[in-house]
């Protein structure tokens, strides 16, 4: 057996993909079978053939036409714009390959519900990347919390901030296209809301929805635009139609509340998910500018000695132990770990490897996903009311 592996979209994260599927056979004890790294495809061809040559993939497509239909490709990594994910995920499920998309779903809960059906009906393997479900800090919470030493969460707080879009001079792209919600609520806010609930709990309702747009317009390129890079400009600008901003508090199923905040203008930040649970045991912090470390307080010992301990993470605990060349602590690591963990697990799934990691998340979460997002839209165009979820 072996598995020809192509990545659709060739920017930032899609690089991740690429770079995660070919560490992916070097982590664990468990062995995958033969892999084939076949395929990048980009409509921007010329990144494309740069990254295809940079990890190392037999060619590059400019289309993703051409992925599917080619039959040496088993597995495919959806990497690109939100409303492309439907029709190159339906695609490629008919031509029976796997596939793991990144989040958000798809642009519209619409699509995201028609994604998920076109999953469950199909003989292959369609999964979601709740990437951050990887992470070793916040699994060490997560499971804290189960296991009772932390105990039950009394309440969260969290808020992802980035500043890709804090310069007014940062070009037009699809990601400042689409109705209310799509932008950082999508984009950074369906990461916070799954590590919300990965640790919380499931949410019940959201209210105080809050959406804001502060930079009202961007220059349109005069060229590609990859990633969240700056760009030439010219001379036309174009209105902004989504959220810099968005903000809620999130009720989780045993009562337990939260306040999580995005933002894609907060400068300074270019990439800080910060998450801190309060619990009944005591509380924890993971900070993404710090990923290989957690605070943690528990209540113990005399009252003058308790306070917030720094652990440093290491083969004690999960994903470390044999998934790093050097699995011990103090050495660091970072997100880009993450994208090579969900990349394996994927493969392990997808090949039937006894003993794989946790499966990555089905389409069905990624409707719930996106339903939560629409209630967190749904109360901020009715005054931050109240919206119950299921």
């Amino acid at each position: 057996m072996s598995l020809g592996i192509a990545v659709i979209g060739a920017g930032m994260a899609g690089k991740s993909h690429a770079a995660g599927y070919r560490v992916a056979p070097t982590l664990y004890d468990t062995k995958l079978p033969d892999l084939r790294y076949v395929s990048i495809a980009d409509v921007n061809e010329p990144l494309a053939r740069a990254t295809a040559a940079r990890y190392g993939y037999e060619r590059h497509d400019a289309s993703w036409q051409a992925v599917i239909e080619a039959d040496d490709v088993d597995v495919i990594s959806i990497v690109v714009a939100n409303h492309l994910h439907r029709p190159i995920l339906e695609a490629a499920l008919a031509a029976g390959k796997h596939v793991l998309c990144e989040k958000p779903l798809s642009d519209t809960l619409q699509n995201a519900c028609a994604m998920a059906a076109a999953a469950n009906a199909a003989d292959t393997t369609a999964r979601l990347g709740f990437v951050y479900r990887r992470a070793p800090g916040l699994t060490v919470i997560r499971d804290l919390i189960a296991d009772g030493t932390l105990g039950p969460v009394l309440h969260l707080s969290a808020r992802y901030w980035t500043d890709y879009g804090c310069d007014p001079k940062a070009p037009m792209s699809w990601r400042y296209k689409g109705g209310e919600g799509t932008g950082a609520l999508a984009d950074v806010g369906s990461h916070l809301a799954y590590v919300a609930e990965y640790l919380a709990g499931e949410v019940t309702a959201v209210s105080g929805g809050q959406l804001r747009t502060v930079i009202g317009e961007r220059f349109v390129p005069a060229g590609a635009v990859v990633g969240h890079g700056l760009a030439e400009l010219s001379d036309e600008t174009e209105p902004v139609e989504n959220d810099d901003y968005a903000g809620f508090v999130a009720t989780f199923g045993a009562g337990t509340a939260g306040a999580l905040e995005v933002s894609r203008v907060a400068a300074g930040h270019p990439n800080s998910l910060i998450v801190e649970v309060y619990c009944a045991n005591g509380s924890a912090s993971w900070d993404q500018r710090t990923p290989s470390e957690l605070g943690l307080m528990l209540h113990e010992g005399p009252h003058g000695q308790r306070g917030h301990r720094r652990v440093l993470l290491g083969n004690d605990h999960p994903y470390i132990p044999g998934g790093m060349p050097m699995d011990v602590s103090g050495v660091g690591f970072g997100q880009n770990n993450l994208f090579e963990f969900q990349c394996r697990a994927f493969l392990d799934e997808v090949a039937g490897v006894a003993d794989p990691l946790p499966v990555c998340a089905s389409l069905d979460e990624g409707v719930h996903n996106m339903e939560l997002l629409g209630a967190v839209v749904e109360s901020a165009t009715n005054g931050g009311r109240t919206v119950t979820l299921g």
